[in-house]
């Protein structure tokens, strides 16, 4: 039989439960297919620093793709080995985009270690508390970002992108993951599903050879890359609607019974 080579997957509403653990049975599933001799590749929203204890709580190895596809990431030595940055004059542009578009937005920026956070942008993640900076203005600091945040607790993450993508169309990427009021903007062409294209051809994987799973509209780009792409039944009705291929739901180890049954 013939597996997949590689299982590309998200983590938050995917891979993990709703209250952020690997249940023993997903961690189980994810051992049977690296057993079988696939590379699991978290491929997620999520910065570095919030996916290293995931990965040691799921018994994970190698590359992750962080950052929606702006870093590629060590887990085992903890080092950044490839990153696309917004250009500063573009991400300059996007901003004012933004501020025009939805006036009161707070930005921040993720640098790949750090937050650096303008006063409107009051989101706060008590894990990575630590590792926020207030700045007067995000640009004020000769530091790479990596993905821009947009937060507007007046608007949903839907109605955001639907006032600026096409504003932003050619400038920058514009996705979200579901959290209420945030947009994630990262430089033109960096999606999960280009960083994940790159690490496959370095690997000699066929897009046929990948599995992957995903909620949120940020996933789409990676189930449709994959021969075989999974919407969770938790996730965004726009992911339910592009994509065919389903399982169950994050809190009903979904990520685990398809990865039984494939390699089980």
């Amino acid at each position: 039989m013939i597996f997949p080579r590689i299982v590309a997957t998200d983590l938050d509403g995917t891979l993990l439960a709703s209250d952020r653990t690997v249940s023993p049975r997903t961690r189980r599933a994810l051992q049977t297919a690296r057993a079988a001799g696939a590379e699991i590749v978290f491929v997620t929203a999520r910065a570095p620093r919030g996916v290293r204890a995931v990965a040691e709580q799921a018994g994970v190895t190698g590359t992750a793709i962080c950052s929606n596809g702006a870093i590629v990431y060590d887990l085992g030595t903890d080092e950044i080995t490839g990153s696309l940055p917004l250009d500063p004059a573009s991400a300059r542009k996007a901003a004012q985009a933004l501020a025009e578009a939805l006036p009161g937005v707070g930005l921040a920026a993720e640098t790949g270690r750090a937050v650096l956070t303008e006063a409107a942008y009051t989101r706060r993640i008590a894990d990575d508390l630590a590792y926020y900076r207030q700045v007067r203005s995000v640009f004020d600091e000769e530091q790479p970002i990596v993905k821009l945040l947009a937060l507007s607790p007046a608007h949903t993450a839907d109605e955001m992108a639907a006032a600026v993508t096409a504003v932003l169309a050619g400038l920058a990427e514009v996705t979200h993951s579901g959290e209420h009021g945030l947009l994630e903007i990262s430089a033109p062409g960096v999606t999960k599903a280009a960083t994940l294209d790159r690490l496959c051809k370095e690997r000699g994987v066929d897009p046929s050879e990948v599995v992957a799973f995903g909620d949120m509209p940020n996933d789409l780009a990676v189930l449709a890359y994959a021969g075989a792409g999974y919407a969770m039944a938790n996730a965004h009705p726009a992911v339910l609607a592009a994509i065919e291929r389903r399982t169950l739901s994050n809190d009903e180890d979904g990520v685990a019974v398809v990865l039984e049954r494939l390699y089980g």
